[in-house]
């Protein structure tokens, strides 16, 4: 029997792709020798090959008319039987359906948020599990694969000591903890307010020196944390993901709301305090290997250090909006400051 040619295909984003790895690890070990193609943003192509999933990696630019000519004839020339859009936008399903895969599995109706993209599949999935990446798994299963998801592991390029030392310098900065004020819109981020006056707590009950990340665009937001941390003095970082990856791993815990650092760092198995509200942690919240947690568990699969809070009773949405989200408000400094000890005390 001829082995599998899958072509699977998942852009972005950092968290997005991260919460893809269990269904794209379970889909390769159902199918250990067969081809597995990933299709993806070169801004990921590094993420993607970290871990070890893909045969190959085929990187693409949704706004150049010439790249996405030149996607649609490398699938056409590649004879693939099935193609998986584990992204659900009109731009990731119309390369498959252009190129001619014969089979084309994405998910129904129910479960996008781009209308008419399930049109362009002949497999529609309407997802029934609570977390996006159980969600991303049952697409893996309509594929074939024996389970919705499996454990995968993360090996990032390793770095030289100076590449480090640009962003942490040796002195005072063998313990650190991750501050990450961003995440996508501004609704379901926690006050940067806030995130200072955690940075200023603990810096000044626990002597930890905190690490600010923060992506493009984001350059207000960590300039505010660091206004608001006093004499704290938050060192700010905005590297490559190479360097991210490190920086995470090399944490204590890592502070922040929905955001792509934090699902980084859960998979990478650095335990995290995650801040949500408007967003629902049972779908997006920390999603841990089995291989990194002493006792994870579905749904969620949540480490028993990792921390998750949210006010209570809060109604979830995903509107995109440009203000703090009412619910990230009820959350107070000294409520992430006794989860962060509770952290610091566990690594101790």
């Amino acid at each position: 029997m001829a082995e599998r040619r899958f072509l699977v295909v998942r852009l972005g984003s950092l968290g997005d792709i991260v919460h893809t790895f269990p269904a794209i690890a379970a889909l390769r070990e159902s199918f250990p020798a067969s081809e597995i193609i990933w299709l993806t943003s070169a801004r990921y192509k590094l993420l993607v090959q970290s871990s070890g999933l893909a045969s190959a990696i085929w990187t693409t630019e949704t706004r150049s008319v010439s790249s996405l000519r030149k996607t649609i004839r490398e699938i056409r020339g590649a004879s693939f039987d099935t193609a998986i859009d584990y992204q659900g936008l009109w731009k990731s399903a119309s390369w498959p359906f252009l190129a001619g895969v014969k089979r084309r599995i994405g998910f129904s109706s129910e479960s996008v948020r781009e209308f008419g993209v399930p049109l362009l599949y002949t497999d529609r999935v309407r997802a029934t599990s609570a977390h996006v990446a159980e969600q991303n798994g049952e697409l893996s299963r309509r594929a074939g694969a024996k389970n919705t998801v499996a454990d995968f592991h993360l090996d990032p390029p390793p770095l030289q000591r100076e590449d480090l030392s640009k962003y942490l310098p040796s002195e005072g900065m063998k313990h650190y903890i991750v501050l990450s004020p961003g995440g996508g819109w501004r609704s379901k981020c926690w006050p940067p307010e806030r995130f200072g006056a955690l940075s200023k707590k603990i810096f000044q009950s626990l002597s930890f020196r905190c690490l600010v990340n923060y992506g493009p665009g984001e350059e207000d937001l960590a300039c505010k944390v660091r206004a608001a941390s006093g004499d704290a003095d938050p060192l700010l970082f905005n590297g490559e993901l190479a360097v991210l990856m490190s920086v995470l791993r090399g944490a204590i815990c890592v502070v922040g709301g929905d955001t792509g650092p934090l699902h980084l760092a859960v998979a990478l198995g650095t335990p995290v305090v995650a801040v949500f509200g408007p967003t629902n942690p049972a779908r997006n919240g920390p999603y841990r290997n089995t291989s990194t947690s002493a006792s994870a568990q579905s749904p969620g699969r949540r480490d028993p250090q990792d921390i998750v809070l949210r006010a209570a009773n809060v109604v979830t949405t995903h509107s995109r909006q440009d203000r703090t989200h009412p619910a990230m408000l009820e959350i107070q400094v000294e409520t992430v400051f006794e989860a962060v000890r509770r952290m610091v005390e566990a690594h101790r």
